[in-house]
């Protein structure tokens, strides 16, 4: 029942991605894009979920090799578009985070936007993933809902399990530096995927 039901997942993904236009756009995350000051240039990216790459696609053009993944292909073509359109390489892959071998000790930044498609059982997997996938000292820059979210309803999931409390992630990556953590309810202007007054959580942690 749950593959069946992670299958209609990603024929969701795939439906909402099979237009024109970018639904999320193609410009980066607006919090990604003030923790740039963080990024060196050379070293290795992973961005989750990636979609149609807006996120990806700028951490190339910054000059990070960066490996975008997300469980829609039509999502995946998109993002290497963007990608030959920016004329910087990425490198896609087609992932199910909630079984994906995440590796060791690979990545210098994992970037995880907006990833809230997962329940608690499947975050909690790959919160822990994401731990192991970092190199000692590589960062984790997430931005999320908190459940006041769904009073707005201008994107993210309508499930409140899925959101984001800074309890729960302090919970979650407990054995990481937190370096910022940061509750605020900000307008965002993302495609008209997210588009509107949000309820946000920023959160940058280091691997010890």
């Amino acid at each position: 029942m749950t593959g069946d039901v992670e299958t209609m997942g990603i024929a969701r993904w795939d439906t909402r991605f099979a237009v024109p236009e970018y639904v999320f756009g193609t410009e980066p995350n607006d919090f990604l894009l003030s923790q740039r000051h963080r990024l060196q240039p050379g070293t290795r990216a992973l961005a989750l979920a990636d979609g149609e790459g807006r996120n990806g696609v700028w951490l190339a053009q910054q000059g990070l090799e960066v490996l975008s993944v997300d469980a829609s292909r039509v999502g995946l073509e998109k993002a290497r578009k963007l990608a030959a359109s920016r004329g910087v390489p990425i490198t896609t892959e087609l992932a199910d985070l909630g079984n994906w071998e995440w590796g060791r000790d690979d990545f210098d930044v994992v970037v995880a936007i907006f990833i809230q498609f997962a329940g608690p059982g499947i975050r909690d997997a790959m919160f822990a993933g994401m731990q192991r996938a970092l190199k000692p000292g590589g960062l984790l820059i997430l931005q999320g809902y908190r459940p006041a979210q769904l009073g707005y309803g201008t994107g993210g999931p309508p499930v409140i399990g899925n959101l984001y409390t800074a309890d729960l992630l302090r919970a979650a990556l407990a054995d990481m530096e937190i370096l910022l953590l940061r509750e605020h309810d900000s307008v965002i202007r993302e495609g008209h995927g997210h588009d509107g007054m949000s309820a946000l959580i920023d959160l940058v942690a280091r691997k010890r």
